[in-house]
């Protein structure tokens, strides 16, 4: 049995929706100063970073947060 997604504000986002809205609004450069991880500062890309928070359930956590934070206009 499922549990209900009814309280869960990510619930329909993806990682690349999320991760993708995130560089569009504060950058590489930005972000990767926000949260320090190497695949944000180091040659950054959607695709290294989607397989490095994939792996990582504490940077994708991270993330999540931040983007839960960010009041996009």
């Amino acid at each position: 049995m499922s549990t209900p997604q009814s309280n869960n504000p990510l619930h329909g986002i993806t990682l690349e929706m999320i991760l993708t809205r995130l560089v569009d609004h504060y950058g590489w450069e930005r972000l990767g100063r926000k949260i320090s991880i190497n695949c944000f500062t180091n040659t950054p890309s959607i695709k290294s970073s989607l397989k490095f928070l994939r792996r990582t359930p504490w940077a994708r956590k991270k993330v999540e947060t931040l983007y839960l934070r960010t009041r996009f206009s």
